[in-house]
Parts: structure tokens; C-alpha cells; sequence
């Protein structure tokens, strides 16, 4: 949750963010590429955890329960990344832009899973393993004069911005690979019962995350299959690192979820111990990530509405038609990598407080249904 901010503040404030993609290895520098890649991390753990957390509340449950509630909260964040995500990320009443992006895919897979969970684990296990590790046979090879692209595909596939009057559509973040992820995440819930020993989990947990990596390695050196985007020799050996780890995240090709999940899976492992006083802290924005998500995308919109303005733009250059990278009004503006670093603490910090009393508020208030949605 803190790191993905960190992305975020980034799109928003760094001057390189209206020129370049910071993964392009033509143009980018070490910190910048890194910057990036760490915050890879985020999205694949989301929505792998948060069918693990599926898996414990089902425990709660009977099926039916569960299946409504994820159907429903599914639902309730497609229509919050279209009403108010897309607002907090524009600032633009009109909705020129509809953008499609994690919450979208999260919530599609949720309504995906509210079936799912009817069928026995190995079967979902399996489902969720064919769906990372088949789609990209789906991708399609670059050719000179492009290809027409359906909402559908757009939709299951391949990112694609469908310019139309009077809202086009970013179609940010294509499902199929998300679902197959949350549907893991799912079934990787059971490690978590308290019956299962904890000694178990963590070797469990150690030899998957070793795994993972591994299978990471192994396939991109053969660069073959599991990325559309080859990795090459560089003008340097770390810029020949770079193009190796530099994987594709629309959508998360196979090795992108093995570069991210098994590192995530070791973390699990060596992270299992009594919270001291910063994790204590740390927690209080995963026990409130949406209420953190819409607070921290509205809070960085508005400072950077105050910076365009300070830095000699109009405030409603930052007022978009697009993501904020593609608007061309906004090259020019924006601020060091250093800056960005101290905001984005700036920002965790300030955010804090109000992360803490909606949690508090939250764990006073258990019997009303709703906070479960937000």
C-alpha cells in the first residue's frame, strides 16, 4: 500500500513522467527504472492476498454468503473505479475518460471467484495456473500497421484506449491473467487455517517463493515464451539487468506474476512474527486499503492542482482528459526524483491519521455491513 503510492506521487510530479515511460531503456537511468519496478510489486500481491482473504472470510461463511459477498463487493468496485476512481485520477466531472485500471480488475476477478469457490480447490488451482501461465498465447506480434483491437479482447488481453466521443475508455488493466492470480491467491488461503502449523507454512511458503524465482530465471534466459517483449544485451551489464527484469505488466505476462509473487511468497515466510511498533503502524493501511486507495489518489490530485499553479501552469491544466502522462499541456511541469521521494513520505505520514481513526472507527462499528465495502 505505501509503495504504491510512491508510483502514484511519481505519474503526478516527476518531470520525466510527461516524456518517457521510466521503463524505457533508451532513455531511463537505474534510480528512475527502479523506482518503477519496485512498485511492480503491488498490484500481483493485491489481488493475490485478496483471494487468500476471500478464502479465511469464506471460513466465516457458508458458500452462498460468500459468493453473494464477493459478487457484490466485486460489483461495487467496478462501479467505484468508473464513478469515483476515475474522478480522483482526472479531477474531470465531465468523464471524458473512463479509466479501467486495478480496482476494475479486481473487482471483475472477485465476481469471477464468487462462482469459482463452488468448485473443488484443485480445480480452481488449476484454473488460475492455466489462466497465468496460457494467456500469453493470446499475445499478438507487433506488426507495422497495427490491429484493430475489440472491447472484448481489450477486456480479457491486450491494453488499448478506445478513443470515442463523448468518453473513450482506458482499458488499463485486461482480466484474464488477474483472475488466474486471485483464483491462487484463493486456493494458497488454506496455509492460513489455523490448524495448518506454522512451521509447515513457512517451508511451504520458502520452497514456493524459491520456486517461483527460479521459474523466473530459467524461462526468461531461454527468452522464449512468457513475455511478449524479449530482454537483450545493453550498452551495459546493468542495463542488460534491466532489460531482463524489465517485464510486461499490461497484462501481467507469466513472468512478470513470477518476478513479483515469489519474492512476495519469501517475504510471507520471514515476515510471520508479532507486529513491533512500525508494522503496527504499517498494517493499519491494509486493514483500510480502500478507504487509503481513494484517499491517497484525491490527496496527490490536489497537490499536484497546487503545484501546476505554483510552478506558473493554470490549476486546470491538471483537470485531464486521460492519464496524466498523456496530457500534453504538462510538459514542462514537474520536479527531481528526490522530490518525489520527500513528497511521498510526506504523503504517507499525512495520510496516516485518518487511516488510523477510520480504522478505529471501523473496529468499533463491526455489525454495519457496509464498512466491508469500503
Amino acid at each position: 500500500m505505501i509503495i504504491m503510492a510512491l508510483d502514484h506521487v511519481r505519474d503526478y510530479f516527476h518531470a520525466s513522467a510527461f516524456l518517457f515511460d521510466p521503463t524505457d531503456l533508451s532513455r531511463t537511468d537505474v534510480p528512475l527504472f527502479f523506482t518503477r519496478w519496485i512498485t511492480h510489486f503491488c498490484a500481483p500481491v493485491f489481488t493475490f492476498l485478496a483471494g487468500t482473504s476471500a478464502f479465511l472470510n469464506g471460513t466465516k461463511k457458508t458458500k452462498k454468503e460468500l459468493s453473494f459477498f464477493l459478487f457484490t463487493r466485486g460489483l461495487w468496485l467496478v462501479i467505484a473505479e468508473v464513478l469515483i476512481v476515475t474522478l480522483g485520477w482526472t479531477f474531470n466531472p465531465q468523464y471524458p475518460v473512463l479509466i479501467l485500471q486495478v480496482i476494475w480488475a479486481l473487482g471483475v476477478s472477485m465476481m469471477v471467484l464468487s462462482v469459482m469457490i463452488y468448485l473443488p480447490r484443485t480445480l480452481i488451482l488449476i484454473i488460475g495456473l492455466v489462466l497465468i501461465a496460457g494467456h500469453n498465447l493470446l499475445d499478438v506480434p507487433p506488426s507495422p500497421g497495427g490491429h484493430s483491437t475489440s472491447l472484448l479482447m481489450a477486456a480479457l488481453h491486450e491494453q488499448h484506449i478506445f478513443f470515442m466521443k463523448p468518453i473513450s475508455i482506458m482499458m488499463g488493466y485486461p482480466v484474464t491473467p488477474w483472475i488466474g492470480i486471485m483464483l491462487c491467491g484463493y486456493v494458497f488461503g488454506q496455509l492460513y487455517l489455523p490448524t495448518f502449523d506454522a512451521g509447515k507454512r513457512r517451508k511451504t511458503l520458502i520452497t514456493l517463493g524459491l520456486g517461483a524465482v527460479a521459474l523466473f530465471i530459467i524461462i526468461r534466459f531461454l527468452n522464449m515464451y512468457g513475455d511478449p517483449h524479449p530482454w537483450s544485451a545493453q550498452k551495459t551489464p546493468v542495463y542488460t539487468l534491466l532489460s531482463f527484469l524489465n517485464t510486461t505488466k499490461y497484462p501481467p505476462s507469466l513472468l512478470y506474476i513470477l518476478m513479483t509473487i515469489g519474492p512476495a511468497l519469501l517475504f510471507l515466510a520471514f515476515a510471520e512474527k508479532p507486529l513491533n511498533r512500525l508494522s503496527e503502524k504499517v498494517v493499519v493501511f491494509g486493514r483500510v486499503p480502500m478507504f487509503y486507495y481513494l484517499l491517497h489518489i484525491y490527496l496527490i490530485h490536489v497537490l499536484a492542482v497546487l503545484a501546476a499553479a505554483i510552478s506558473g501552469y493554470k490549476w486546470s491544466d491538471m483537470v485531464l482528459t486521460g492519464w496524466v502522462s498523456m496530457n500534453s499541456q504538462l510538459q514542462g511541469f514537474g520536479y527531481s526524483l528526490a522530490f518525489v521521494y520527500v513528497l511521498w513520505i510526506i504523503i504517507i505520514i499525512g495520510v496516516y491519521p485518518l487511516s488510523k481513526w477510520y480504522d478505529n472507527y471501523k473496529q468499533a462499528n463491526r455489525s454495519k455491513w457496509w464498512l466491508s465495502y469500503i
